[in-house]
């Protein structure tokens, strides 16, 4: 089992493991409630940690992990006062033992479920299975003799299928004493009802431009971003650390900016620059910088059609020529409704292409003559 081991389903590529990340930026919100559950005596056996993919819900669960294998819980007195100084961060000391354990994968007390290994397959799973979380029985009646908090970390919930959920829901049912379940869902209406009604939710907010330029550099990915470049991350990734981080490893800003300056041509459409681009796709290893266009020609769209029914000044720059070309491409909000429609029309299109193996040269001149075809028909009324 040392290849499973070596692959971690709950890290986002291009960043640290959230067990190695201390420092959680923007998100204090979230921190707040769990601590005044926690200085109260009143901590809640289940937290649903829940927002947007990459904006730090998995470092809050480990952060709150650390947290709780290195704390004891305040108990209120008669009249609910405090004996001890309430902690008001969730902070943890770099040289605690304990937290050597958790980065060493060894602290007894702390379990975590991800999808695995189908032995059959040698293959990661597309979900967690039953037996993935059947495992935590084992782990539960182990560690009780340890003694003092457990905490598990399930990531993400909403991966889970029908049987697993239900072998969940079996044991928030009735919770063990003293384990803490941290369940890390990026799309929560997935999870059954009644798995959701047993939690307490941590709801975790998309990142400013300041907190994603610091995430990063403490991530070790970017050093020094600059303001301009950590907003324009910030408005292509949607706030989220994880896809800024991809970004920047497939040089995402260059090829937005490309994307911006072949709209600039239309409605003649630079179709030299569109085949460079086409031919850019078409090596072997190029899928990943593929899918980051299909986002980023996503991106764009969405944000002219914003642009048409919001004005062209109502969201950050993302690329200094945006505000023109949005009041050219955009101007009105029918012109917002035509953008919009396209984008599903031609999203559809790519996805399909990606699904049957189309030439990704094939498939991305063919965008763009849609795209031209539709400007054109459009500019002549």
């Amino acid at each position: 089992m040392a290849d499973e081991a070596l692959i971690e389903p709950d890290r986002l590529d291009g960043t640290p493991h959230p067990r190695d990340t201390a420092k959680l930026y923007g998100q204090e919100a979230a921190e707040a409630p769990f601590l005044q559950a926690f200085n109260a005596g009143r901590l809640h056996h289940a937290w649903l940690l829940t927002g947007p993919k990459g904006v730090g819900k998995a470092t809050l669960a480990w952060r709150i992990a650390r947290f709780l294998l290195t704390e004891e819980q305040a108990e209120a007195g008669m009249f609910g006062d405090m004996s001890d100084a309430k902690p008001e961060r969730l902070d943890v000391r770099a040289d605690h033992p304990v937290l050597q354990r958790i980065l060493a994968g060894s602290e007894p007390r702390l379990f975590k479920i991800t999808r695995s290994m189908n032995p059959d397959t040698k293959r990661m799973r597309d979900v967690i299975v039953v037996d993935d979380v059947r495992k935590l029985g084992h782990f539960l009646s182990m560690s009780a003799a340890e003694g003092g908090r457990r905490v598990v970390i399930l990531d993400a919930a909403d991966e889970m299928n029908t049987q697993a959920a239900n072998a969940l829901l079996k044991m928030l049912e009735e919770p063990p004493k003293l384990t803490t379940f941290l369940l890390i869902a990026h799309q929560p209406q997935g999870l059954l009802p009644t798995i959701r009604s047993r939690c307490r939710e941590l709801r975790l907010n998309t990142l400013e431009a300041n907190d994603i330029a610091a995430a990063l550099e403490a991530a070790g990915v970017e050093a020094g971003l600059g303001a301009e470049a950590a907003s324009a991350l910030s408005a292509l990734s949607g706030g989220s650390v994880g896809a800024a981080a991809r970004m920047l490893e497939l040089e995402g800003l260059v090829l937005y900016g490309e994307l911006v300056a072949i709209f600039e041509s239309l409605p003649k459409l630079d179709r030299a620059r569109v085949l460079r681009l086409s031919e850019a796709f078409a090596a072997r290893g190029s899928e990943q910088k593929l899918d980051l266009l299909l986002v980023l020609l996503e991106t764009l769209l969405f944000r002219l059609a914003r642009a048409g029914a919001m004005g062209a000044q109502a969201q950050a720059l993302a690329n200094p020529n945006e505000p023109a070309l949005f009041e050219r491409l955009s101007p009105n909000h029918q012109a917002a409704q035509r953008w919009a429609a396209l984008s599903d029309e031609l999203l559809a299109r790519a996805r399909h292409g990606r699904a049957v193996n189309l030439d990704p040269a094939a498939l991305i001149l063919d965008t763009f003559l849609r795209i031209q075809r539709s400007v054109a028909e459009h500019s002549a009324r």
